[in-house]
């Protein structure tokens, strides 16, 4: 597997002790992660099943602010800092997909969420498989977007420190393009230059080290998936080839979103929500 289509990213949330905190008082809650970071979050409407968001790398839990409105007028929806990105804490050993999913775990039994699916955009699709893991019959699906476009025996150790290499060696210049190439040509420009800008600035040694565990746990996936034995859809654009059969050889059905880049949810969220919405009606059924 080509590292670029795994580059699909990481999302981290944080340290000190948590102080919980409500939404009603213009404060954003928090919860402690199993390894003691503050975990930020926010929740609003009701309904079941609850929808949470896992951003992707180097992003954070406002890139779904274009699903979290419209989708919290069926459902409760929960969007979601991992450590290290956003309002989260600081301070993990290792950033890790495991550690990731304990933050989103965390969220989901802080809010006693029994009926959830689970959805990650790049990175944020190793996630929530892991957090699945931790959520043992709570979940009703997983919705990975642009996660993977294909699976199978993922990317060689090689593959993986040749393309971090490239990043660590001017981690902003480097990332500010590497996000650039994730959006077509006809993407809006004031779009493009905001996540580039935003994600080139994330802290270095927290990108670097949840780049690595994502681009390696492409080598996990296919196993993870035959385990949770749950609904998985993906849904990608088509700016690059999908290899459908590889996907449905692990369980895996594929929606495909034309025209449009990695950053699908935010370049065209209208069209975006109605086929997110069609997969989770799918799986409420």
């Amino acid at each position: 597997m080509k590292p670029f289509i795994l580059v699909n990213a990481i999302m981290i949330a944080a340290s000190f002790s948590a102080i919980n905190q409500t939404q009603s008082q213009g404060q954003t809650p928090v919860v402690t992660s199993p390894d003691g970071i503050r975990i930020a979050y926010e929740a609003h409407g009701k309904g079941t099943p609850a929808l949470i968001f896992v951003h992707g790398w180097s992003c954070d839990r406002s890139y779904w602010k274009g699903q979290s409105e419209p989708f919290s007028r069926q459902f409760k929806v929960v969007a979601i800092d991992l450590a290290g990105h956003g309002e989260s804490g600081l301070g993990r050993d290792a950033w890790t997909m495991e550690a990731f999913g304990g933050d989103v775990a965390a969220v989901v039994e802080k809010l006693g969420l029994q009926h959830v699916i689970l959805i990650g955009h790049s990175m944020g699709g190793d996630v929530i498989a892991e957090a699945a893991r931790r959520l043992p019959g709570r979940v009703a699906g997983l919705i990975m977007v642009d996660t993977y476009k294909e699976l199978g025996s993922g990317s060689t150790p090689e593959q993986v420190q040749s393309f971090a290499a490239r990043l660590r060696a001017n981690f902003s210049d480097s990332t500010h393009a590497l996000v650039r190439s994730m959006f077509l040509p006809n993407s809006d420009p004031s779009l493009v230059e905001r996540v580039a800008a935003d994600m080139s600035s994330a802290p270095p040694a927290v990108a670097l080290g949840a780049l690595e565990h994502a681009l390696n746990y492409s080598h996990e996936m296919p196993r993870t998936l035959k385990e949770l034995k749950l609904p998985v859809v993906a849904l990608n654009p088509d700016n690059t080839p999908t290899d459908v059969e590889s996907m449905e050889r692990y369980g895996v059905e594929v929606v495909l979103m034309p025209g449009v880049g990695h950053f699908l949810l935010m370049e065209d969220p209208e069209r975006f929500n109605l086929l997110l919405s069609a997969v989770i009606d799918k799986m409420v059924k």
